[in-house]
């Protein structure tokens, strides 16, 4: 492999350093709008010949006033490319012969040659033709190009033959460049933008200044939708045209709405009421924009519709919002990409079945290993490889976008996955990642859960295709670990109001340091902050020791020397960052012995000391009232200096909330032989009062007792009892158990999939496993949605507590029905019981507003019982 050399450099040691330096037959192509901003790379190079004591050589052919003044000791050879190709060509290949080897060579802008030829094919044979020549005599040669002036066939070309790709920007009267192309040489950081500072090019690491500059100039491949012969190119040829004609007064404007409304329709959704919202916020040029950034055809799914529509009323209904935003630069890969992939890979027929109640998980595992080895056409994957050259090495996120997820009725959350790509590597590497995080979303699709969801929400039938939203992950850069400095969920009302002095109009959020991937899943072995909007210092703890204690401990973060995600103590990913608002997200609890301070995730500083509490209880106001329904909000916020924040609304649909219910009181005096339990702790839910058919309660004593392995055992049995055929078809069940249902760590909980409690009527989380375990509320995560979209009542019960009550009397003394149900269920039965009341006669009062719940026998009409009347319930 051939090796820079240290006598070879551009002149700039900043640039060196980017590029690793030279290697003998560096073609440099610099991508620009101007030549203006090709010039300032010219004079270093020519000092750096003379230098090493190289001959500079100058082709002199373009329009353009000339790069090199008379002193540069520069051989100049003036061509003239109007006189044809053959002779052009001819003349600058006799130069290389006789003067080349080893030599520098400074081109005119090469775009002058296609105007000159007519011709943009002949351009690229222009460079084939050469660049392997000059490679030959181990020249280094630099050539600009201009943006977005060439057909995308011949600055592919250009690309794919050169050895070194920068694309060059000029923002805010500063220079940056961006590498796509450096061969055989490789380093972290490499692929970012770099902006140039005195003698340094500094990496750009900041995803919204990143997203910033690079949104500031059409990209490329924006005029592809238009390029094209068949009914994409042609549908979108002559929405750009209809546009022009109606700015000119030449067509009427009703022509422009009609080409709109077809457009969303083809491309955005066909949802009734996202449609209303897309018709009502957005306009036609967007569209076409959004076009321009899709790979393939077909629709962007409902998680890209929400971004877009969010984005959009904020741009049109609140200018400081919108001046908040950070930009964004994602793309779409449209739904059709999915169905030419299954049947490409022979999945089709398998996906049919699926539409059946009665056969859709046959042959699903099947379906998902055939997609994880499958393959995409050339034409796709040199769409992806065009998409990464625009990323470069800037961490992205691949995330389901499909028809039916995140619209009204349906939110699919955590039923598909998403999948981080770190970005790290060779060119070749990257593209595989990618391919692979796409293939593992598409796998997804045939998930077991994913499947029952569809089958219990009536959606086997629908169309299900899924498209992809590919994001650049929001956050920064602090010493080899990319993350934001918030991240998190919120709703635009509050569904868990722990004191009377919260306004659940006002809405919430739940915080974490890092991805938002600790906000958005259930994580077992840590904690988050739930903020009320209107008070955002309440908090359920009392004391700062509490407050320490149930804080955030670890922080998911994407690691640039592993390439993945992982998950870091808070202290070590604190070390790394240099730059750190750490005052802002943490408070110091005193000194360590190394006498830094103890910092503890507390958040108070950016609740109390800046506007971000009323700029996105602002932001959730809007959106409420935009969708006319309460809204569900991924986000990010990030500092770009200690006083300004820029928040990324990565996602937004709407909330899948059940109504407020009816508070009702308990009697006033309930004897301890019928109290079933009492808890004062969280509640999530709307209040109800529920008569309990049947109790299945998990010894925490026994459970405790269990080996690992057991305790899958236990879930899988309460699985099996949940839906048992012979389990009547209106049975309001209460599970009762120790540590956290649904967990993926049995020693914290009991492993249930959703899918085996999602008939539930309330679950009741018994802290009894650990001292150490204290519930942390859902609110945000996908298993707080499974529970609302199931209107499953959730609450904690805290037994060593005031105000907290098990009878576990009561209930180990009841006979068990589960050997009736399930048949050799062997020793589980000691630790499962299943309790029946056929009479009806155990009531649950849930009182969301006073986080209390009381669950009691109530005696048969007549019975009688000191201070507790008859309840007839229906």
């Amino acid at each position: 492999m051939p090796q820079t050399d240290a006598n070879l450099g551009t002149g700039l040691p900043g640039f060196d350093k980017v590029l690793g330096g030279l290697i003998p037959g560096d073609n440099i192509v610099f991508h620009v709008d101007t030549v203006e901003n090709y010039r300032p790379f010219i004079a270093p190079c020519c000092q750096a010949s003379h230098r090493s004591g190289r001959k500079l050589i100058y082709f002199r052919f373009a329009k353009h006033p000339p790069l090199l003044g008379d002193d540069a000791g520069a051989d100049v050879y003036e061509l003239k490319p109007e006189e044809g190709f053959e002779a052009f060509l001819a003349a600058i290949h006799r130069v290389v012969e006789q003067h080349g080897r080893g030599s520098y060579f400074i081109f005119d802008c090469l775009s002058d040659l296609a105007a000159d030829w007519y011709s943009d094919q002949m351009l690229g044979n222009f460079f084939l033709l050469t660049c392997p020549y000059l490679y030959d005599v181990e020249a280094i040669a630099y050539f600009g190009l201009l943006r977005n002036c060439h057909a995308a066939e011949t600055t592919a070309t250009i690309a794919e033959t050169a050895q070194v790709v920068i694309n060059v920007y000029r923002h805010n009267g500063e220079l940056y460049i961006h590498p796509q192309k450096v061969q055989q040489r490789f380093s972290p950081t490499m692929y970012f933008l770099h902006v140039w500072h005195g003698d340094d090019f500094l990496p750009v690491t900041q995803s919204a200044v990143i997203s910033e500059i690079l949104t500031s100039v059409p990209w490329r491949r924006l005029a592809s939708s238009a390029e094209g012969s068949g009914l994409w190119g042609r549908s979108f040829r002559e929405a750009a045209e209809t546009m022009e004609a109606v700015a000119k007064g030449e067509a009427p404007p009703e022509r422009e709405r009609e080409i709109f409304r077809r457009l969303v329709y083809m491309m955005v959704t066909r949802n009734d009421r996202l449609f209303d919202l897309v018709d009502k916020y957005m306009t036609l040029a967007e569209i076409i924009r959004l076009g321009g950034r899709m790979l393939g055809t077909g629709l962007i799914g409902g998680k890209s519709v929400g971004m877009l529509i969010a984005r959009a009323v904020l741009r049109r209904s609140t200018p400081h919002l919108a001046a908040l935003l950070e930009p964004h630069d994602s793309f779409y890969i449209g739904s059709d990409v999915f169905y030419t992939f299954l049947v490409r890979n022979g999945i089709w027929w398998i996906r049919q079945r699926q539409r059946d109640p009665q056969t859709f998980l046959d042959g699903a595992e099947r379906a998902r290993q055939s997609i994880i080895r499958g393959s995409f056409g050339p034409e796709t994957q040199k769409q992806f490889s065009d998409m990464l050259d625009y990323f470069g090495q800037s961490p992205i996120i691949v995330r389901s976008s499909s028809l039916q997820e995140d619209s009204f009725g349906n939110a699919f959350a955590g039923k598909y996955e998403s999948v981080f790509c770190v970005n790290q590597g060779s060119r070749d590497k990257r593209l595989e990642d990618f391919m692979s995080a796409v293939r593992t979303i598409y796998a997804s699709t045939m998930s077991e859960k994913a499947l029952r969801y569809r089958a219990q929400r009536g959606l086997l039938e629908s169309d299900e295709q899924m498209a992809l939203l590919v994001q650049r992950v929001s956050g920064s850069l602090n010493g080899q670990l990319f993350y934001p400095h918030v991240a998190g969920v919120g709703f635009s009302i509050n569904p868990y109001v722990w004191n009377e002095e919260i306004d659940p109009s006002a809405g919430m959020l739940r915080l974490v340091f890092g991805l938002g991937t600790r906000a958005v899943d259930r994580v077992d072995d840590d904690y988050t902050r739930v903020v009320a909007l209107n008070a955002p210092q309440m908090r359920p703890e009392g004391t700062f020791d509490e407050v320490r204690q149930y804080a955030q401990r670890r922080v998911d973060v994407l690691s640039l020397q592993s390439n993945q995600l992982i998950s870091s103590s808070f202290p070590q990913v604190v070390a790394q960052g240099v730059s750190l608002p750490i005052e802002t997200v943490a408070s110091a609890a005193g000194n360590s012995s190394h006498d830094a301070p103890d910092w503890v995730l507390t958040f108070e500083k950016l609740l109390s000391g800046t506007d971000f509490v009323a700029d996105m209880r602002n932001l959730f106001q809007v959106l409420h009232r935009a969708y006319a329904y309460p809204v569900d909000v991924e986000f990010t916020a990030n500092f770009i200096d200690p006083e300004h924040y820029k928040i990324n609304l990565v996602q937004c649909r709407p909330l899948q909330v059940q109504g407020a219910g009816t508070v009702v009181a308990p009697p006033e005096h309930i004897p301890d032989e019928q109290l079933v339990l009492r808890t004062k702790g969280a509640v999530i839910g709307p209040s109800r009062l529920l008569t309990v058919s049947r109790i299945i309660f998990i010894c925490p004593f026994e459970y405790g007792r269990l080996p690992i392995a057991d305790r899958h055992s236990v879930a899988r049995l309460i699985g099996k009892v949940m839906h048992a055929p012979n389990r009547p078809q209106h049975s309001s069940d209460l599970l009762i158990g120790p540590g956290r249902w649904g967990t993926t760590t049995p020693s914290l909980g009991i492993p249930t999939a959703f899918a085996d409690i999602n008939n539930a009527a309330a679950l009741c989380e018994v802290v009894a496993m650990r001292e150490d375990l204290i519930p942390s509320a859902s609110l945000g995560t996908h298993y707080f949605s499974d529970l609302v979209e199931n209107d499953i009542l959730y609450f904690t019960l805290l037994p060593n507590q005031d105000g907290n009550v098990l009878n576990e009397k009561f209930l180990r003394a009841c006979p068990s029905a589960l050997e009736q149900i399930v048949p050799n269920s062997g020793a589980l039965g000691e630790i499962i019981r299943v309790i029946d009341f056929p009479d009806n006669d155990i009531l649950l009062y849930a009182n969301n507003l006073k986080q209390q719940v009381v669950c009691h026998r109530s005696p048969r009409p007549g019975t009688g019982s000191a201070g507790l009347p008859g309840l007839k319930t229906d």
